[in-house]
């Protein structure tokens, strides 16, 4: 069981990391904008994710191609993605290849 749920998270950041903002060449785990990945004893999934700005026009896009996107992992049941602003999204949060990609190092 331990290990069916470890590559079920396995499967879901894989998945995380396809998923683009259109606005910026970096995928959404490694931008920093995914603050937790709750995965229960039913395979349903919550993410709690933030935007780069509050504002941004493609966040209906963004959160409707992480909710397609994680609902296609075989095992997977429910899929809820929670936007919040708190706290407040920072480059600081971006993984180090994100930071390369962009120019920040």
């Amino acid at each position: 069981m331990n290990n069916e749920f470890l590559q079920v998270e396995e499967a879901i950041v894989a998945m995380l990391k396809t998923v683009y903002d259109p606005e910026i060449p970096v995928n959404v785990y490694d931008l920093g904008l995914i603050y937790k990945v709750d995965v229960d004893s039913e395979n349903n999934v919550t993410i709690d994710m933030t935007l780069t700005a509050p504002n941004c026009p493609a966040a209906d896009f963004i959160l409707e191609d992480i909710r397609m996107k994680v609902a296609s992992i075989e095992g997977v049941k429910n899929v809820d993605v929670n936007l919040v602003f708190e706290p407040e999204w920072t480059k600081e949060m971006m993984s180090e290849e994100a930071k390369l990609e962009l120019g920040f190092l």
